[in-house]
């Protein structure tokens, strides 16, 4: 068993709780630290084992989405989808339901009653399902109900993706055409899977060419989608494709406009440029909002 230790003249303890979480405190002697860690822990035990239920204050659904909104939502480039997902889908099942009235029969019945696609179905479930386990964090609910989200055909109509190497080899040659700075940039977003603005924001500092890893950190001037830093190994192809354009590349920017600016969020290659590329490479396009379009975007 973990033992109290000194903190500021005081002893802490650090224990897990029955949701996974690390959590700590202090206390004024070494033997009401002991005392709390033992008591802590075997609450947490109980809890786990189904042999107990914590007492929880009553919070309905729609405190919990504006504690939401206010603490994680607030953080993250997709808030508004969160405001909008909440506001159209969430509210109107959940509003005035108190959070352990949120059964699994009740998700089973607002999923079938959205009437949209399963990846829209799919996605408000998800966002419920990472409210809940906040609620869980802040104390105000002990226990996530089973949710059951529906499948996503992987090739579905609206969405696609370049599947396989005759594919990737015709998109690659076109992309060439263009030039050397757009078939580099279609050649890391291809080879990392790296968003838009994340290549737009990705600055050589952060590219290792000797360990063969680029840290994702920013997205355009700010932080990424989710908050949250990660390493992307560089495959050889792409290495084979970095180490010449680094020798040409001298600002701080990996990729930039013609004016050695940070690409913007409708900058033409992601957009028109695209377009070029995948008609020149072959790829077919159907009618969408009463437009030929293709179906693969730069994200896909």
């Amino acid at each position: 068993m973990a033992r109290p230790t000194r903190h500021h003249g005081k002893w802490r303890v650090r224990w897990t709780d029955a949701t996974g979480r690390r959590r700590s405190e202090t206390h004024e002697t070494e033997t009401q630290a002991e005392a709390a860690l033992r008591r802590h822990q075997f609450v947490a035990s109980e809890i786990r084992a189904g042999r107990w239920r914590p007492e929880l204050v009553p919070h309905d659904f729609r405190a919990l989405a504006q504690r939401w909104m206010e603490d994680r939502a607030s953080q993250k480039r997709s808030a508004r989808c969160d405001e909008s997902m909440i506001r159209a889908h969430l509210m109107g099942a959940f509003g005035d339901l108190q959070l352990i009235q949120i059964t699994g029969p009740r998700v089973s019945e607002l999923s079938r009653q959205m009437n949209r696609s399963p990846k829209t179905v799919r996605n408000v479930l998800t966002l419920l399902g990472s409210m809940l386990r906040y609620a869980i964090e802040l104390g105000w609910l002990d226990r996530l109900p089973v949710i059951r989200k529906p499948r996503v055909p992987i090739a579905s109509q609206d969405f696609r993706y370049l599947q396989n190497q005759d594919e990737i080899r015709r998109f690659l040659l076109a992309a060439r055409g263009e030039g050397e700075p757009v078939f580099t940039l279609y050649a890391t977003a291809l080879y990392t899977g790296m968003r838009a603005g994340e290549l737009a924001g990705l600055r050589w500092e952060d590219v290792d060419l000797e360990r063969r890893l680029i840290l994702v950190r920013s997205s355009y001037d700010g932080p990424t989608k989710n908050g949250e830093s990660r390493y992307v190994p560089i495959l050889d192809p792409l290495l084979a494709v970095l180490r010449p354009w680094r020798l040409r590349q001298e600002g701080p920017l990996v990729f930039t406009n013609r004016d050695g600016r940070m690409l913007g969020r409708s900058g033409r290659v992601f957009q028109e440029v695209l377009h070029r590329v995948l008609e020149a490479a072959g790829f077919p396009r159907s009618e969408r909002r009463g437009r030929l379009r293709h179906h693969i975007t730069f994200h896909d």
